[in-house]
């Protein structure tokens, strides 16, 4: 027994080895990897939509803003995290979104969380589209809601779950654009549904903002259902806008709901003003150059119909996100490891980012992409294949 005891603090932690050994086996195995400042690569891996990560007119925003207020924001934004640049962009971004206002979180991914929580509870019925990202599935889980997850893009199957929920209130949760294979969900559908049965309708516009809409204002504005009142967007600083952060746009009563309720705001950091202040400036060179949502559409479209003409099985996209599906988990790994080697960075999605199971290459189109960038990237893709990716 004593020896047992002795024993115990090493063994411990020796279930993670087996899990460890599980994930291999499945091909399951993640490394992070660091990358230099400066790359000769070409990115289509990272969600830099518009390429304004490094606009200098971004970055030197940061850069202002972080002498002025600080590295960090010091606090939960309800202590000290605060400031006027946190205010000036949920201004903004509401009045460009065209909602009443707006909340800035941290990440995305707390923003998800925190709308999420806050518009649902024990005492009201989640139903959302079984593709929609770990941070709504997440906030989810945390809501102690009755959680229904219905069919890819299936209104017949949200129109049943609401129409037979036990309780009076509801909330629908999907994605505008889903982030494995780029395709639209039917907002105006979901909407009427909803309208139709008394719920509310969330929708993470992550992949939507910055490069749908007119002048990139995004899914939710281009279906005409920006400023309802029974409709409540989410968005990341992250992507388009080449920054860091969340936010949440709705009605007024929402958002104050959400500065009284949502614990991923109220117990956490607050966005570092850097970051606040490089958003604004994004939005700024987003409005002054609406042309940058058209050149990202027509990149994608680009990437994919080179990519079909060559044999693969790729998406069709509804924005920029485009994905060729590999053979298997490990076959996509070493297909990424390849385009890598010869100079394409794309992305390596499997098991559980992939709700239907199959493993892919995603590739994200940007703004700044060249002809002849589309040209390279299909030329690695190609050259890089494993047996049996392609289709002919």
């Amino acid at each position: 027994m004593d020896a047992a005891q002795k024993s115990a603090p090493e063994q411990v932690f020796d279930w993670l080895d087996a899990e460890a050994t599980r994930r291999a086996d499945a091909g399951l195995t993640r490394k992070l990897r660091p990358r230099p400042a400066s790359s000769t690569e070409l990115d289509l891996a990272g969600n830099d939509y518009l390429g304004l990560a490094r606009d200098k007119r971004v970055a030197g925003a940061a850069a202002a803003a972080a002498l002025r207020w600080g590295a960090g924001a010091t606090g939960s934004r309800l202590v000290t995290g605060s400031t006027e640049v946190h205010a000036e962009l949920e201004h903004e971004l509401a009045r460009f979104c065209g909602f009443q206002a707006a909340l800035v979180f941290s990440s995305g991914f707390t923003a998800n969380l925190g709308a999420v929580t806050a518009l649902s509870g024990a005492d009201s019925a989640i139903v959302t589209d079984k593709y929609i990202h770990a941070s709504l599935i997440e906030g989810c889980r945390l809501s102690r809601a009755g959680i229904a997850a219905v069919a890819h893009s299936d209104v017949a199957a949200v129109k049943h779950a609401l129409a037979t929920r036990r309780t009076e209130r509801a909330l629908m949760v999907t994605d505008s654009v889903f982030s494995v294979d780029g395709d639209l969900a039917p907002l105006n559908d979901l909407s009427g549904v909803c309208r139709e049965h008394g719920a509310a309708l969330l929708v993470d516009d992550a992949h939507g903002f910055g490069v749908l809409g007119d002048g990139g204002r995004g899914a939710v504005h281009d279906a005409g259902l920006a400023g309802a009142p029974d409709v409540v967007m989410t968005v990341t600083l992250s992507k388009s806008l080449g920054a860091q952060g969340g936010a949440v746009l709705g009605s007024r009563r929402v958002i104050k709901h959400l500065v009284d309720t949502a614990r991923s705001f109220i117990f956490d950091t607050g966005l570092a003003p850097a970051s606040a202040a490089a958003a604004l400036a994004a939005l700024g060179v987003l409005k002054a150059e609406p042309d940058l949502p058209g050149k990202v559409l027509a990149n994608a479209t680009r990437l994919s119909e080179q990519l079909a003409d060559a044999g693969f099985r790729v998406s069709r996209p509804d924005a920029a996100v485009v994905s060729v599906q590999a053979p298997s988990a490990d076959d996509a790994v070493s297909w990424a490891a390849g385009c890598a080697e010869q100079g394409v960075r794309v992305g390596c999605f499997r098991p559980p980012s992939v709700p239907d199971g199959i493993s892919r290459l995603r590739l994200t189109a940007r703004a700044d992409l060249s002809e002849s960038d589309v040209d390279t990237a299909v030329k690695v893709i190609s050259a890089s294949a494993p047996p049996r990716a392609a289709t002919s």
